[in-house]
């Protein structure tokens, strides 16, 4: 398969695929932050719960 061929297939694909809207986008990006700082927060006093179990028993 040729470059110019596998490009012209490529952009006939791209007309299949169904794209989210901008509202979707958003909200989609408002969701993946809430949720990444939802787990650092837990992760992060995880982390200090057992730092000072730790210290406590040692």
């Amino acid at each position: 398969m040729s470059l110019i061929t596998y490009i012209k297939e490529t952009r006939v694909e791209m007309t299949h695929v169904n794209w989210p809207t901008r509202e979707q986008t958003i909200r989609f990006t408002v969701l993946v932050i809430i949720v990444s700082l939802a787990t650092a927060l837990l992760l992060g006093v995880s982390d200090f719960v057992f730092s000072k179990l730790l210290t406590l028993l040692f």
